[in-house]
């Protein structure tokens, strides 16, 4: 049981180290990621229907 108080203690120190961003840091890269996942399907989804015609054109 020492070893598990010990660890959770050790985990606390280095939670304390942890610089973390602010709101309007976290509230900025969150859109930026959800513009790029927006921008990537779209771009996902023109490769797939582009490929689906082809394949119906070359099979028939």
């Amino acid at each position: 049981m020492q070893k598990v108080t010990a660890f959770f203690e050790s985990v606390k120190l280095e939670l304390e180290k942890v610089t973390w961003p602010t709101r309007k840091e976290t509230i900025a890269t969150t859109g930026v990621v959800i513009v790029i996942v927006v921008l990537i399907s779209f771009y996902l989804g023109a490769c797939d229907l582009i490929l689906a015609k082809l394949l119906r054109l070359i099979l028939g």
